[in-house]
């Protein structure tokens, strides 16, 4: 896997995977033209625990309709400023059965999800699931 940042003026960047994308990254504090690249690690922490939850739900064919994965996190005060604490909650829709919603996400937690395994490493990673019908 390849990816670069480049400068495009004053704390902005264009990074791009290898895959050809680009995401704007803005180092400012108000990160007006893109997420910050802390932001963006926390962003990529949710797609990379949803993909994970809607395969599993998928293979056990559960009817599942919907799935809003949210984190919260706390950073460290000194630089690194790396994340200390990360909350996610899963919201899921549709008659999806508890157990299996719940090993779902403990499966992603645990075994499948490569930037929670990642960041578990500074953080502590707690997680709550939500149901909606």
């Amino acid at each position: 896997m390849i990816a670069s940042a480049e400068w495009k003026k004053g704390r902005l960047f264009d990074g791009r995977s290898e895959s050809g994308h680009t995401i704007h990254f803005d180092g400012t504090a108000e990160h007006a033209a893109g997420p910050s690249p802390m932001e963006a690690v926390l962003a990529a922490l949710c797609g990379c625990t949803s993909v994970d939850v809607v395969s599993i739900l998928e293979k056990k064919r559960e009817p599942l309709e919907g799935l809003v994965v949210t984190a919260d996190a706390e950073q460290a005060v000194e630089a690194p400023r790396v994340f200390t604490k990360i909350h996610l909650t899963y919201r899921i829709r549709g008659k999806v059965s508890q157990k299996a919603a719940e090993d779902a996400v403990a499966l992603s937690k645990n075994k499948y999800c490569s930037v929670s395994k990642m960041l578990e490493k500074s953080a502590a990673i707690s997680y709550a699931v939500e149901y909606e019908s």
